[in-house]
This record gives C-alpha cells, structure tokens and sequence, in this order.
C-alpha cells in the first residue's frame, strides 16, 4: 500500500497535498500508465480526508493529463507522453529512439504537385512551381502518433523515392546519404481540430484536438530545405523546451 503523507497543520491545502502525493506514486511507477486508481471512497479514507477533497484533487489531475475517466469503470492512470525538445534540431525517430521507443512511418503518398502561395513562400520558389509532397503517418509503440506533410523542391524529393521512407528520418538521409548539412529550422506552433481524413489517420474523434507545428528547416548555408505540416495526437505526444531569462542590462538595474 502506498504511503501517504498528509500534514493537517500545513499550508498547503488538503487537496493539494492529494494531488501531489498520487502524482509522485503515478511518476515513480507505483500506479502504472492504465492502472486503476482507488474509488474516490477508498482514497478518502486512505488520506484521512474528505470525498469532495478527493474529488478536487483527481480533478486537478486530470486536467494536467495525468489520470482520465471512463464512466462506470473508474479512473485510470494516463500513459506518460513521449516528449521531443526544441532546443536541438533532430527527425522526429532520432528523438524517439533515444527514449527507447518503437517508431514505424507508413508512407501514404509521394507524388509532384504545383507549390501553394504558402510552399512556394516558404521554399523561396514561385507559385505553381512544381514540388515534391511526401506523406507519412508516423507510428509510436504500434500506434499512430503523427501525420508528416513534407514538401521539398522535385529533384530532391526525387532522390527520396529511393530511400527507406518507411524505416529512416529524412534529416538523417540527409546528412548520410545526400551529404546535406542541416542547420536551423523555424517552427510555428498551435492546436487545430482533427477534421475527418486527419481523424481517420490518426485514429481519432473527428473535432478532436491536435498539435500542430509548421516546420522550414533550411541548411548549414542558410538556403530553405523543407517544409512540413506536422500534425500530433495531443494526448501522446509533448514538446520540451528549457529557456533562460535573459539578463537584465545594468543600466537597466541602475536606472
């Protein structure tokens, strides 16, 4: 039985001292990603505290992605998110990989087409120009986690149909393969609703939520390389970022 510390006597409110504690018994494995939590009923009288302190408490949890709740079954412990950091520029596997991760990319589509006002912009070339668009559904541990839209300029893209689309990053047949040196990408980010081809993809409820990223990733010499639409389950998928405040300037202290 876990054990659990609450200090009538402090501070911090009850529900919070709930919260926390069944957070770090989530975090250190002591509840497991889809284990059943203890009824409301029993975690009251586990923690000495109240059902509605309870309630609050799960609440606050499910709200940061830790728990979810099936009606008429229970609550249950949510699968941690893989997470990929914006501080190094790195293909989606590599990332994944490192944290022991199973990845499978199915190709859907690889065909040439006319650039959009927004490719051509963002690949530096005029509208209608004829560009390569590769497709992927990306797949984390046997499911769909991602759906990849990659444009590049048509010879390059050409190059690709040669390449294990299926089992390799581009970023990586880049530098390997096609001796490319990457060197910065751009990255907008926000949240769309899944309308039905990409609910259908990524195996989710059509007006569901996801991630989405717009990635130019250019080379070493500064020349636009490729541009993606990446598109993430949100309940699987995470970016990390670590960012410094930026020091303030003496003059400023002094002034």
């Amino acid at each position: 039985m876990p054990n659990f510390k609450i200090v009538e006597s402090s501070p911090v409110p009850l529900y919070v001292q709930v919260k926390d504690n069944l957070r770090e018994r989530i975090y250190d494995g002591t509840y497991g990603p889809h284990a059943q939590l203890p009824p409301e009923s029993e975690l009251g009288t586990l923690f000495g505290v109240s059902r509605i302190t309870v309630r609050q408490a799960l609440s606050d949890l499910q709200r940061e992605g830790a728990i979810f709740k099936i009606p008429g079954k229970g609550t249950f412990v949510a699968k941690k998110k893989a997470e990929q950091e914006l501080t190094r520029l790195e293909g989606f596997a590599e990332a994944m990989n490192r944290q022991g991760y199973d990845i499978y990319n199915r190709v859907l589509s690889h065909r040439l087409l006319p650039a959009t006002a927004e490719v051509a912009q963002k690949l530096a070339l005029e509208v209608g120009t004829i560009v390569a668009e590769i497709r992927r559904l990306r797949h984390l541990n046997g499911e769909p986690v991602s759906l990849e839209i990659t444009y590049l300029p048509a010879e390059l893209g050409q190059r690709l149909r040669n390449e294990d689309l299926a089992g390799r990053d581009i970023f990586l047949i880049f530098e390997n393969d096609f001796d490319i040196a990457l060197g910065h990408a751009d990255l907008q980010i926000g949240a769309v609703t899944a309308d039905q081809p990409l609910a259908e993809a990524l195996q989710v409820a059509e007006g569901a939520a996801l991630l989405r990223i717009e990635r130019l990733t250019s080379t070493a010499d500064g020349k636009p390389l490729d541009f993606e639409y990446l598109y993430f389950r949100s309940e699987t998928f995470q970016y990390h970022l670590r960012i410094a405040r930026r020091p303030v300037a003496a003059s400023q202290d002094q002034a």
